[in-house]
């Protein structure tokens, strides 16, 4: 059997390879094999892999698409899909759990959203949990056991200031230790932060950079009574995880009662697992260190495409 060394300046996917193999190596070796040589390959090419999920307009998760259906552009170009695949394999997960004072109404149904999600967890997942307290706490390492996890929250109550964005950012730095191939960050959060170091641009550059998906939950406070304030706020916190999450290809959800808290739930971890996998070279040559803009479209309109929204050349 011949031995084809690959390389690539960015991850490649079997897939990939396969389509370059057919596309630029079989010609050489038809003509390796003629002059009696085994043939040997070296292949550099910046092939982009794309992790997308898809819902519909209702929200509901979607699989079972075709290449076809999906248009990828990278600085608005357009580029050809050269590998395709639908996964559903093993996740790190580094779960960011908001316990600060801005939280207090909202401790128990919050609880309620992190025992729902480690229960949607497959035996090959791994987690570790970072808590939003008045310092970020890294209150468990990566394992298998989600229920040490749900167990570490029980009597936990909520207090003190809120470096949401500083503790994302730890969260962020420890999944560079995860055993898995795909890592994801889930936030379970309000968005309000009133004591962070880092900026959320700051931030969102980093993850972006980084290639972790991060996705939010964020619980409704029905609370009549609030202030102007308050209310802005809110609305700013949300705006920032919206922000974020769609930046990294994910995307931030709102529970707003007890009855939703499992269908959201769900639905994160769904979205964590069940992915497409675009794989596709760039059309045109970059200088390295270059940011460059990723939009992943469905064809027909037929619903929303999550990927991140780009990356920095190598």
């Amino acid at each position: 059997m011949a031995h084809i060394p690959i390389t690539s300046k960015l991850r490649m996917s079997f897939l990939a390879a396969t389509a370059l193999l057919t596309a630029i190596a079989l010609p050489s070796l038809a003509q390796s094999a003629e002059g009696g040589h085994a043939p040997t390959f070296s292949i550099e090419a910046p092939v982009v892999l794309v992790p997308t999920t898809v819902m519909d307009r209702k929200g509901a998760i979607v699989s079972g698409l075709p290449a076809e259906a999906f248009a990828v552009s990278q600085d608005n170009i357009p580029q050809h899909i050269t590998s395709f695949a639908e996964q559903d394999i093993p996740v790190s997960i580094g779960i960011v759990f908001d316990t600060s004072g801005s939280m207090r109404r909202i401790m128990a149904r919050t609880k309620d959203t992190l025992k729902a999600f480690l229960e949607t967890c497959n035996p090959e997942d791994e987690a570790f949990l970072y808590n939003v307290a008045t310092k970020p706490q890294n209150t468990s390492s990566f394992t298998k056991d989600f229920g040490s996890i749900q167990n570490q929250m029980i009597y936990r109550e909520a207090g003190g200031s809120t470096p949401l964005v500083d503790t994302i950012f730890a969260a962020m730095l420890q999944t560079r230790h995860a055993h898995n191939a795909r890592r994801a960050l889930l936030i379970i959060s309000d968005g309000m932060d009133n004591d962070s170091r880092y900026t959320a641009a700051e931030l969102t550059a980093a993850a972006v950079e980084a290639d972790v998906q991060i996705y939010a939950i964020s619980i409704y406070d029905p609370e009549p009574h609030k202030k102007p304030i308050e209310l802005r706020e809110e609305r700013n916190g949300i705006s920032f995880l919206e922000q974020l999450t769609r930046k990294t290809g994910g995307f931030q959800i709102t529970a707003y009662g007890a009855d939703d808290v499992m269908q959201v739930a769900a639905k994160v971890g769904r979205a964590m697992r069940d992915q497409y996998l675009l794989g596709y070279v760039p059309a045109t040559s970059s200088d390295s260190g270059k940011w460059h803009a990723i939009k992943v479209n469905l064809k027909g309109n037929t619903g929303t495409a999550y990927a991140r929204s780009g990356f920095y050349s190598k």
